[in-house]
């Protein structure tokens, strides 16, 4: 007879929650990098109504996020930073607020 309270066991970060590995992992950096991505076209788009400057800095800060999110989702905190950064970057492409996105289901 097969035992019934089988527990497995399961890597988790500092905070509790499962760590992210293998498959998981890899779906979502896919999806920040989407997101990202997103946001610089969302960007592009509005190039008239912002700085040079302006445009650059967050440029810069798309294509730093994009380098290193692989290694930010597998730290504890990681997920945080780039979701804080997402918002902050959404401040100014304003993309969430786009009424032509299609929405979740």
């Amino acid at each position: 007879m097969a035992p019934t309270n089988v527990t497995f066991p399961r890597a988790s970060g500092a905070d509790g929650r499962p760590a992210l590995t293998g498959q998981s992992l890899s779906i979502r950096v896919s999806f920040y990098r989407e997101e990202l991505f997103r946001h610089w076209r969302c960007l592009e788009q509005q190039r008239e109504y912002y700085s040079e400057k302006t445009i650059d800095d967050v440029e810069a800060a798309i294509l730093k996020l994009m380098r290193h999110v692989d290694r930010l989702c597998t730290e504890d905190r990681g997920e945080q930073v780039v979701n804080r950064l997402l918002r902050t970057i959404d401040g100014i492409t304003r993309l969430s607020a786009s009424t032509d996105s299609a929405p979740l289901h």
